[in-house]
């Protein structure tokens, strides 16, 4: 897989560069105003450099207090990258300000463009790293699996209004891969006690169904995702840490939300749970 639009080219952004990005983005979350696609300004942008921005507005956060507690996988499933007209996978990090309890009512005001994909979330037991990895590491290495919702919401735009051109991969990876939130619920299973890949949800949106899936369609088997992340990571050097929440890419199309709305997540023998959004 290339490592971004340039290839393997030498970094070319500077500290100060990906830095202001960071800064920007973080402001438009705070301010809940979408800024500028990044690559309208950096177009040679790295997938390297994408994911410095996404590591220097981490720092932003936690040094206002907050604490990583997972990682994010998306555009794993078909039906997402059509949805996003993106073929690569990318990752994000989850602090705590992100996590919200079921049934707690979502503003949507609070977000720019929000919308809520259905996924699995696999909570880990024991460190996972490893260029070699295989589903049955990520398994091992899972404490329990459980039903999980994900809040996207990006901070540039998807299609900019002016020009018509088509947020990228990178745009996506700088955004901390449009993430804003997660709600996990249900009920919690061990990572063999069902076959992950045919775990079904249904979400409806007020009584409607909106979107169906099986968590199949997450690269064959939702822990691919995992294995994806952890042998990314393993070229850097780093791992995924017992305790964090992974979420392992959406099987649905990702639902727009508005204030009144009311969904329900129903994923069978895992259980169901409310999101009210306001």
């Amino acid at each position: 897989m290339s490592s971004g639009p340039a290839g393997d080219a030498a970094s070319a952004l500077t500290e100060e560069q990906i830095r202001a990005e960071a800064e920007l983005l973080d402001a438009a979350e705070r301010g809940r105003r979408q800024v500028r696609q990044t690559t309208s300004v950096y177009p040679q942008m790295t997938f390297e450099e994408a994911y410095r921005v996404q590591a220097a507005w981490l720092g932003i956060r936690l040094a206002r207090g907050e604490q990583v507690i997972g990682h994010k996988i998306g555009l794993t499933s078909r039906a997402m990258q059509q949805a996003m007209n993106i073929g690569t996978p990318d990752s994000g990090f989850l602090t705590d300000a992100m996590v919200f309890a079921p049934g707690e009512p979502v503003a949507a005001a609070d977000f720019c463009d929000p919308r809520l994909e259905v996924e699995l979330a696999f909570v880990l037991g024991d460190d996972l790293s490893g260029a070699d990895l295989g589903i049955d590491d990520v398994l091992d290495a899972t404490d329990h699996v459980t039903a999980a919702v994900e809040l996207i919401a990006s901070r540039t735009p998807r299609t900019d209004p002016a020009t018509g051109r088509a947020r990228t991969v990178v745009d996506t990876i700088a955004d901390n891969a449009a993430d804003a939130g997660i709600v996990t619920g249900g009920r919690p299973v061990g990572p063999r006690d069902a076959d992950l890949r045919w775990v079904g949800a249904i979400a409806c949106r007020n009584g409607v169904v909106e979107e169906t899936g099986l968590a199949a369609g997450v690269l064959d088997h939702p822990a691919n995702g995992i294995v994806w992340l952890a042998r990314r990571y393993a070229g850097q050097g780093r791992s995924l840490r017992a305790g964090q929440v992974i979420l392992s890419g959406s099987f649905t199309r990702p639902m727009p939300v508005a204030p009144g709305d009311d969904f329900r997540f129903d994923f069978g023998p895992l259980g169901a749970f409310s999101i009210p959004i306001v």
